[in-house]
């Protein structure tokens, strides 16, 4: 079952300021608490589709390809090469591994120079299991937003 959970915030920086911290793919340990590690495989830069970024988050790594990326719209598309196994521990009956893609989306705010990030994660889950996947996935992309806010507020 195809879902997907999306998360929008206004970040008090200038998309520009935004977009030159997120838009190497590589660049995960800065912004996101929690990722200790980003390697990109075979020589490829940060900002090439089709790099591949293994990173240890919590943890457990997990390899993704850069899917699409754009400075002109200021976005980027990942893709999870691996299904993604639920977090031990979170529930009783932990749902199968998830296929999963991410797209984060900047806007420029012109009241206060200001910036629109939209993330959002397409889940492929297993029938009867998407509502798990869901949950966690929309407790994650807030934190993971809030982590880049605290980034970019000790800049």
């Amino acid at each position: 079952m195809v879902i997907t959970a999306t998360h929008s915030t206004v970040l008090d920086h200038p998309v520009e300021t935004v977009w030159s911290l997120i838009r190497d793919f590589n660049n995960y340990p800065a912004y996101i608490d929690g990722v200790t590690e980003s390697v990109i495989e075979d020589d490829k830069r940060g900002d090439e589709v089709g790099a591949v970024r293994r990173f240890n988050y919590g943890g457990y790594w997990i390899r993704q390809r850069l899917g699409q990326h754009s400075d002109r719209e200021r976005s980027l598309t990942y893709i999870g090469i691996d299904r993604l196994a639920f977090p031990p521990g979170r529930v009783a009956d932990p749902p199968s591994p998830t296929g999963y893609e991410g797209t984060m989306h900047l806007r420029r705010v012109i009241d206060g120079e200001r910036t629109l990030i939209e993330w959002s994660v397409v889940l492929d889950t297993a029938p009867g299991e998407a509502e798990p996947w869901h949950a966690l996935f929309q407790s994650w992309i807030p934190e993971w937003t809030d982590s880049l806010r605290r980034t970019l507020a000790r800049r």
